[in-house]
């Protein structure tokens, strides 16, 4: 296994991180903690999820799921780095949602309970809440992080403006701030090129690139029943994309990789990337996704891929400016 830093930390973490939003859900228990004990046994130590991942289990159903594993012992816990999320609505209430003092702290100890775990190693807000004071946010979690309930924090979903305003207040208040940020990012949505990445770059924040298939639609949709698999959602986005998956399926055949595995190459061998999260619903899933950590993209390879996948142009303002 290869390993990164998150951030400007000192914290190494595996360059995949196992996503964990099918545990409960789409996947059983008992293959969950088969995929989880695989991804351990094969050096994988980065584990993330969300209070209001569970999808038909319900809410909290996958952190429950992900307690109970790490409640079997073996050291699971001392051997994974272990990424939760705040924001989303778990109950009804005015405060039981986004980013207040009030439900920052109420939901991190909702967390810790059904996680079995004293501590959160990566708390991440899932969305930029606009209503609540940077001020208010910070306080909250660096209470948190003087109780020993959180180590680090990172942001999901932020503008490369929201990155910038968190951690200039942090920096004032002598406090670490954003370590890293989950965005969508894969080859075909790269609007993140713009301006999210060259922050990360800058203020030292990794990019934990989510859905880097594109919802599957990257990993050979075409040559596997002609693209008819899937969901709605992942058959609109093949029919929008036809053209150049077909032109990207025939490069990945001539490169001599399936193209699930050429889709996280690329990422991996991005600067900024420390780890794209992959969602395993099956062990198999998994094991493709190992696959991908020997695959090295020559120079013409990536310059082939953005032809069949251009992105915005580069990073803003050159991107649409002289």
């Amino acid at each position: 296994m290869q390993y990164s830093f998150l951030g400007r930390t000192g914290l190494r973490v595996s360059r995949l991180c196992l996503g964990t939003m099918n545990f409960g859900s789409l996947t059983s228990q008992e293959d969950s903690f088969a995929i989880l004990d695989r991804a351990l046994d094969s050096g994988i130590n980065f584990v993330d999820t969300a209070n209001v991942y569970g999808g038909r289990a319900g809410k909290g159903a996958t952190e429950e799921l992900l307690g109970k594993w790490l409640a079997q012992g073996g050291r699971r816990r001392e051997s994974v780095v272990l990424a939760t999320k705040v924001y989303g609505r778990m109950y009804d209430g005015e405060n039981q949602s986004k980013l207040s003092a009030y439900h920052i702290r109420a939901a991190c100890e909702e967390s810790l309970r059904r996680l079995h775990t004293d501590h959160i190693d990566l708390y991440q807000m899932h969305h930029v809440d606009r209503d609540t004071p940077w001020d208010e946010i910070w306080q909250a979690m660096e209470q948190l992080v003087r109780e020993g309930k959180v180590l680090y924090v990172g942001s999901s979903n932020f503008a490369a403006w929201n990155i910038a305003q968190a951690n200039g207040v942090a920096n004032q208040r002598h406090f670490l701030g954003l370590v890293s940020e989950q965005s969508l990012y894969n080859l075909a949505a790269r609007m993140v090129e713009l301006e999210v990445i060259p922050a990360c770059r800058g203020l030292g924040l990794s990019l934990l690139p989510w859905s880097p298939l594109n919802g599957g639609m990257l990993g050979g949709v075409l040559e596997n029943a002609d693209g008819r698999r899937g969901t709605e959602i992942v058959r609109k986005r093949i029919d929008a994309h036809r053209t150049a998956l077909g032109k990207y399926e025939e490069f990945c055949k001539d490169l001599g990789h399936p193209p699930g595995d050429v889709a996280l190459a690329w990422l991996l061998a991005n600067d900024a990337v420390a780890a794209p999260i992959v969602g395993p619903r099956t062990m198999q899933h998994l094991d493709d996704a190992l696959r991908a950590l020997a695959v090295t993209l020559p120079p013409e390879a990536l310059e082939a891929l953005d032809l069949i996948w251009p992105g915005p142009g580069g990073q803003a303002p050159e991107a649409y400016a002289w």
